[in-house]
C-alpha cells in the first residue's frame, strides 16, 4: 500500500510528561479504565463545520472542506479552559490532516484529562460512498495513515470508521464496506498492539417502523459475527430529546438496545428544535434511567453552525471565546454528573456478538463482506494489462472527472459487448469483483483500456476530452490484455489479512484548508426530529468518486462501481 512520509518520524514515542492517560476498553457491553472503573463518555463535538454544496443531487449534502481542530495549537489553547468549564473527558473530532504535526493539542487534551474519538473518514476525497460503497485501497491507506499519525499519543480513545454512511434502507449495501473497514482497522490496531476501540456513529433514522428497522438491524450487523469483524463500539446521533423533554422520548431507543452486547452512546446528541436547549436529557443520560443501555454520549456541538447548534463564538480574529447560554446551561447540567459505576467490571460478563439480521426490505446487506484491499492486484494490473490510461494533469480535482468518465466507459463499454463487472461490487449479494478493491484512477484505466481494446485501438478511442493517453507499453493484443488481466486476478485472490506497513507516500488533503479557518456550512436530515446530521463534516459521499457510478444489471444483482 502507498503511505505517508509524515508518519515515519511519527513512529516515535510521544512524550506529555505527565502519567498516561488510563486505557479504556470493553468488557461485555460496558466501557471500563485499568482499574476496573466503568467509564462514560462525557463530551463535546470538537470541529468547525465545512462548507456545504446546498445544490448536491443527492438531497443530502456533504461538505467540500475542513480544518483540523487538533492541528491548530493556538486553537487548542484557546478553547482548552473551556472545554474543562464544561468538565468533558472526550472530544470527538471528524477530520483530521494526517499529514499535519498534532503534538501540542493532543499533550494539552491529555494533560487535561480529556480523550478523543476520531473519525478517520475525509470530506471529497476519502469515506465510503453510500450510493455507491467500495472498499478501497485508497481509503485503507488513508484510515491506517491515520491511524498511524495517532498511535503515538495515549488519549485516542476509538478510531470511528464512518458517520451516518447508511440514512435509508436502500443504502444497507453499504454495510458490508463499513464491516470490512472496522475489520481491517481492528486487525492493523491489533498488530500494532494498541487498545484503541473500533466504532461507527449511525443516523437515528426517521421516525417510524421502517426507520427504526434498518436502523436497528445496522447496529445488530455491525456487532455480529465475530469479534475480529464487529466494532467494539457502537455511536447513536440521537436528537429525540427536545426542549424540556423526558425520559419517555428515549423509550424506544432505550428498548431497541436493552440486550445490544457491545458498548454504546450517544455519538451526538442536543436537539434544537424546541429551545432553548435545556441539556436536562443529560442527568437521564448519566443517570439509572439509561446507564444499562448506554455509556454517556457527545453533545452537539462547540462550534457554531449556520442551522443553530454551537455553544460558543470564535472572535473574527481566532484568539478569543464567547460562550452562549447554551454552554452554560451544558456546563451547569454535566458538571452536576455522579457516574454510576455499575455494574462492576467483574460482573460485566464476556464479550460476544450479536446475531446477524436477516435480510429484508428494510435491510439488504450480505454477511460476506468485501476482501481487504491490497496493492498488488491493482499493481499488476497496472504494469502489464493496461493500454490507455487516465492522463489528466490539468486538474488539482480530478474526483468529479474520474466519476463522469467512469460512467460514460462503463455504458460505451456495454453496448461494444464488454462489461465493467471485474471493478464492480454488490453489496446486496455479496459479490466483489477482482479488482473491485483498487483505487477509482486505477478503475477508471481498466475501464478506458477495455474500451480501447473493444474499439479495436482506434485512436478515437482513447481521447475522452484530453483525459487518457495510449500507452507505449501496452499488451501486444487485446487478447494478450486480457490474459494480463486475468493472470493478475489468479495470482492475487481476493482475501481477508492484516494489513502490512505500507510504502511511505504523500496522503491527499484535498479539502483541507489551513488550521483555525473559518468554515460555515451545515446539513440536517430530513425527519420529525431536529436532527444535525454528523455527516456536516464528513459522511459517505467522498471517497474520490462524487457523481454515482454506473450501474450495471447482472443477474441476482447490481454491481455498483465506485
Amino acid at each position: 500500500m502507498k503511505f505517508f512520509k509524515a508518519f515515519a518520524a511519527g513512529a516515535a514515542l510521544f512524550s506529555t510528561g505527565v502519567s498516561a492517560l488510563p486505557k479504556v476498553t470493553r468488557a461485555g457491553r460496558y466501557l471500563y479504565q485499568e482499574n476496573g472503573t466503568r467509564f462514560y463518555i462525557k463530551g463535546i463535538a470538537y470541529q468547525e463545520q465545512g462548507t456545504v454544496t446546498s445544490n448536491d443531487p443527492t438531497g443530502f449534502p456533504e461538505p467540500t472542506d475542513y480544518a483540523d481542530p487538533l492541528a491548530d495549537a493556538n486553537g487548542c489553547n484557546r478553547d482548552l479552559p473551556y472545554l474543562k468549564q464544561l468538565g468533558v473527558n472526550t472530544v470527538r473530532v471528524y477530520s483530521v490532516n494526517s499529514a499535519l504535526n498534532h503534538d501540542s493539542c493532543m499533550k494539552a487534551l491529555s494533560d487535561a484529562g480529556i480523550y478523543v474519538i476520531l473519525d478517520l473518514a475525509l470530506p471529497v476525497n476519502g469515506s465510503i460512498d453510500r450510493a455507491s460503497p467500495a472498499w478501497t485501497t485508497n481509503l485503507l491507506d488513508l484510515y491506517i495513515g491515520t491511524v498511524d499519525a495517532f498511535s503515538k499519543y495515549d488519549n485516542v480513545l476509538a478510531y470511528n470508521v464512518g458517520n451516518e454512511v447508511v440514512t435509508a434502507p436502500a443504502e444497507t449495501i453499504s454495510a458490508p464496506f463499513i464491516k470490512a473497514a472496522a475489520r481491517d482497522v481492528k486487525a492493523y490496531l491489533k498488530s500494532k498492539g494498541s487498545s484503541a476501540l473500533v466504532s461507527f456513529s449511525s443516523t437515528d433514522g426517521p421516525n417510524g417502523a421502517a426507520g427504526v428497522s434498518w436502523r436497528t438491524a445496522l447496529a445488530e450487523y455491525l456487532a455480529c459475527d465475530t469479534d475480529a469483524t464487529s466494532i467494539d463500539l457502537y455511536g447513536l446521533n440521537a436528537y429525540r430529546w427536545c426542549g424540556a423533554g423526558s425520559v419517555a422520548d428515549e423509550s424506544t431507543i432505550m428498548s431497541d438496545f436493552q440486550n445490544y452486547p457491545i458498548p454504546a452512546y450517544f455519538s451526538e446528541f442536543g436537539c434544537i428544535k424546541n429551545p432553548p436547549r435545556l441539556w436536562t436529557e443529560v442527568g437521564a443520560l448519566f443517570g439509572e434511567q439509561m446507564v444499562n443501555e448506554w455509556s454517556g454520549g457527545v453533545a452537539f456541538s462547540y462550534f457554531p453552525t449556520s442551522d443553530g447548534f454551537g455553544m460558543v463564538t470564535i472572535s473574527s480574529d481566532g484568539s478569543s471565546v464567547t460562550t452562549s447560554d447554551d454552554f452554560t446551561r451544558l456546563q451547569t447540567q454535566y458538571n452536576a454528573v455522579s457516574f454510576i459505576n455499575s455494574p462492576a467490571q467483574s460482573a460485566a460478563g464476556s464479550n460476544t456478538q450479536a446475531a446477524c439480521p436477516a435480510k429484508s426490505d428494510a435491510f439488504l446487506a450480505s454477511t460476506t463482506l468485501p476482501p481487504t484491499p491490497l496493492d498488488d492486484v491493482c499493481d499488476c494490473l497496472e504494469k502489464n494489462a493496461f493500454s490507455c490510461v487516465f492522463s489528466n494533469t490539468k486538474s488539482s480535482n480530478t474526483s468529479p472527472i474520474i466519476g463522469t468518465l467512469l460512467n460514460y466507459a462503463c455504458s460505451q463499454l456495454g453496448t461494444l459487448g464488454g462489461s465493467c463487472v471485474p471493478i464492480g461490487a454488490d453489496g446486496a449479494a455479496g459479490t466483489y469483483g477482482p479488482f473491485s478493491v483498487c483505487d477509482p484512477a486505477t478503475k477508471l484505466s481498466y475501464a478506458l483500456s477495455e474500451y480501447y481494446e473493444h474499439s479495436n485501438r482506434q485512436a478515437a478511442a482513447c481521447v475522452f476530452g484530453g483525459n487518457s493517453t495510449v500507452l507505449s507499453t501496452a499488451p501486444a493484443s487485446a487478447q494478450a490484455a486480457d490474459a494480463a488481466a486475468s493472470s493478475c486476478a489468479s495470482a492475487n485472490p481476493p482475501k481477508t489479512q492484516v494489513p502490512t506497513n505500507p510504502t511511505p507516500t504523500s496522503p491527499s488533503t484535498k479539502g483541507a484548508v489551513s488550521p483555525g479557518a473559518t468554515q460555515t456550512g451545515s446539513n440536517s436530515i430530513g425527519n420529525n426530529s431536529s436532527n444535525h446530521n454528523g455527516a456536516g463534516f464528513i459522511d459517505a459521499r467522498g471517497a474520490l468518486i462524487t457523481m454515482t457510478a454506473s450501474v450495471i444489471g447482472l443477474a441476482g444483482g447490481m454491481f455498483v462501481l465506485l
